[in-house]
């Protein structure tokens, strides 16, 4: 990776600048100097959070407060607005947080442990299809003790539970704003976070300034942050390269990637950060369709795509081919799907429709999201649709719309075959197998797996130690497989892009890959 700066470095040069910038510029624009525009494909499709399991998350993590979460070099959720949270009993099914002194809303309204029971309480009443009270599904009820302890009692053991604690999703609402059993639809946000947000404009941008009555871990390193909306990636990549932005975060292509890597001339000024990243593509079959929901059918597809060649064609090493749910990096991961079918098989499909008499072609649409996860997303289901209609097995149709109506099309059920991205809320491995089971869950395509979620989740989730419950995913995998309700495709790289006076890209995304935008700051005025 090039014009990439150590830690001691940034320091060092962080140092000189307070040196050598004071007194270059004025209070204005020595202000301005310090706030930072960050461009990303990836638009909140809600700003409440009782409604968003999605890429809402950038937003809430940078306004709202959690009561934990996951502080820069963190693995493990660490107080935020509480000062101490644990388990309270010996079986995972008592947690008790006692908050902060002094808590405040950004307009100065208390932020108690009532808050908080409202928070959560309204999550469950308002049970948003397809949205957060999913990740809650372990909690009986939540009970206050005074104005700054909370207890969450749970329906059963769930050594999970400070993890969903973490997620955005949870944030912390004023009950004065957030009305207890509807969504609010004002447009407005305010929370307890590093920012405020000052103003939002649909498809357009967010302004977020500091909330100066904030009280948390975060070390804010500028003074403010301008998120911009693109639609697709090549007019987010043309704003970085004219410097109309400072930094990207979410919706790069590998083709760009691979061109900041090769340091072209004309990208002298810019640099990249790349990271570990849990994040997963897959397909999802609705088993209503009558095609997609043929096991045989199902089977077939598994048979005959190539992860090697996808990834290769699209992704130019920016991905790699995925065999499981769980990634590489995370507790459980397998090499289940690889282990059934091994290598791509065209003949070994044939058979497997031969022997259910299924006639072929198979006709089958697949839908995609055109500014979710970038502009590399078409390209990527156009080489689907090579690799199964060169096998003469499949009729493949390609449909996509953009983010909003996507999402409203597969919660109706009216995707036979679509594509998503999982973003994990926490790095376990229980966050890629329990989302996408039971009958009300992420995808809004219902899965019922008995033996997921009545055995195999309660038993992992009796462990704390969450190394030792690889034997659980692991057997959970095997179930995936043997179902092929979801077909996993690749696992994705992270990369942040920005200008070269740019610094703490290597420092802003935390284990949810959420973007911390307090991190960011310009070395020359910083």
């Amino acid at each position: 990776m090039f014009n990439r700066t150590s830690r001691q470095a940034a320091a060092a040069l962080a140092s000189m600048s307070l040196l050598t910038g004071c007194g270059l510029f004025s209070d204005d624009e020595a202000e301005a100097a310090q706030k930072i525009t960050v461009g990303t494909t990836s638009e909140p499709p809600t700003l409440d959070p009782a409604a968003s399991w999605d890429n809402g998350w950038e937003m809430f993590r940078n306004v709202f407060q959690t009561l934990v979460a996951f502080p820069t070099g963190s693995s493990y959720p660490q107080p935020d607005a509480a000062r101490q949270c644990e388990f309270a009993d010996t079986s995972n099914q008592v947690f008790r947080c006692t908050l902060r002194e002094g808590l405040t809303f950004s307009d100065g309204d208390k932020l108690d442990a009532a808050a908080v029971k409202h928070s959560f309480d309204r999550i469950l009443k308002i049970n948003v299809q397809g949205g957060p009270a999913g990740l809650l599904e372990s909690l009986e009820r939540v009970e206050t003790r005074g104005d700054d302890t909370v207890v969450f009692r749970l329906k059963k053991p769930d050594a999970t539970f400070p993890f969903i604690l973490a997620t955005p999703a949870m944030s912390i609402v004023n009950p004065a704003e957030y009305p207890m059993g509807k969504l609010r639809q004002d447009g407005k946000v305010n929370g307890s976070g590093p920012y405020e947000l000052a103003s939002y404009t649909a498809g357009d941008s967010a302004e977020l300034t500091r909330n100066e009555r904030y009280t948390g871990f975060a070390d804010r390193r500028n003074n403010g942050v301008t998120i911009k909306y693109f639609k697709d990636s090549g007019t987010l990549f043309d704003a970085l390269k004219k410097q109309d932005i400072d930094a990207i975060y979410r919706g790069l292509t590998s083709e760009q990637v691979v061109e900041l890597e090769e340091k072209k001339p004309e990208n002298e000024a810019l640099q990249l950060v790349e990271t570990v990243g849990a994040d997963i593509r897959y397909l999802v079959f609705n088993p209503a369709d009558p095609a997609a929901g043929q096991l045989a059918v199902r089977q077939a597809v598994a048979q005959v795509v190539d992860r090697d060649a996808l990834v290769a064609k699209v992704y130019q090493g920016t991905a790699e081919p995925l065999y499981s749910m769980v990634p590489k990096g995370i507790a459980g991961h397998a090499t289940s799907f690889f282990d059934q079918y091994g290598d791509p098989d065209v003949d070994k499909a044939r058979a497997i429709l031969e022997e259910q008499g299924i006639e072929t072609p198979v006709p089958l649409t697949f839908w995609y999201t055109t500014d979710r996860y970038g502009s590399g997303t078409a390209a990527e289901f156009g080489e689907l649709k090579l690799q199964l209609e060169a096998s003469g097995l499949f009729e493949i149709t390609l449909r996509s719309r953009p983010w909003k109506q996507f999402q409203a099309g597969y919660q109706k059920g009216q995707y036979p075959v679509f594509g998503r991205g999982w973003f994990p809320d926490f790095p376990d491995p229980d966050n890629f197998i329990a989302p996408f089971v039971g009958k009300h869950n992420a995808l809004s395509t219902p899965y019922e797996s008995p033996e997921i979620t009545q055995t195999l989740l309660p038993q992992s989730r009796r462990v704390s130690n969450r190394a030792a419950v690889n034997k659980q995913f692991q057997r959970a995998q095997e179930i995936f497989v043997a179902d092929i309700r979801l077909l996993p495709l690749w696992q994705g790289k992270l990369y942040v892009a920005s200008t070269d006076d740019i610094a703490g890209g290597e420092r802003a995304l935390d284990p949810q890959t959420v973007m911390q935008m307090w991190e960011l700051y310009r070395k020359a005025s910083w």
